[in-house]
């Protein structure tokens, strides 16, 4: 089974200082959809982890991040295709919590609910924390820059880094296409 991680803000979804509070804020990055078609046809299942602190800063409430989410699965069924599960952590920063990246608490969570270790899964962020994560999962850390900009003394040694989820759903589909045997004769 093929596997891909995808973060949501600044991924999938244009990203906002203000955080997404509402399914109104909740904007597709321009081909990000697609890419997720795209890496499904390929024969990956795509989950989401994503860090969701406005739910503890008071921010918007679990009903609102479900119609949020509701919103983004009911696009991708109107496009053909779904999600294999989307997971968040609903902590803010000062909580301690494991599952809020960088922690590894979601990707281990993933690997649980799907019976299989993350090692090489890529893991396709926007942030360092995203970077972060997936590398003390052992998962493979994927950037895209559609997000927010990352620090300037962010170590990105062995980070595979694209523009944005098209671009980095391309390059996955490629490396990850079965080797055709070339005939003998």
């Amino acid at each position: 089974m093929k596997l891909v991680i995808l973060d949501r803000d600044g991924v999938i979804n244009e990203d906002s200082d203000d955080f997404i509070k509402s399914p109104a804020e909740w904007r597709p990055i321009a081909g990000s959809l697609e890419a997720i078609v795209k890496l499904k046809h390929a024969g990956f299942r795509v989950v989401v982890a994503s860090n969701q602190s406005g739910l503890a800063r008071g921010l918007f409430d679990y009903d609102t991040l479900f119609a949020i989410h509701d919103k983004m699965t009911r696009m991708l069924a109107d496009i053909g295709t779904q999600l294999d599960g989307i997971f968040f952590c609903p902590h803010g920063p000062q909580d301690g919590c494991t599952c809020r990246k960088p922690h590894t608490g979601l990707l281990d969570d993933i690997a649980r609910r799907f019976g299989r270790s993350i090692e090489g899964v890529p893991f396709v962020g926007d942030s360092l924390s995203d970077i972060n994560a997936a590398r003390d999962a052992g998962a493979q850390p994927v950037l895209v820059r559609s997000g927010k900009p990352l620090p300037h003394d962010a170590s990105l040694d062995g980070v595979q880094t694209y523009a944005d989820l098209a671009a980095a759903a391309e390059a996955l589909i490629q490396t990850h296409a079965p080797r055709r045997h070339k005939k003998s004769g």
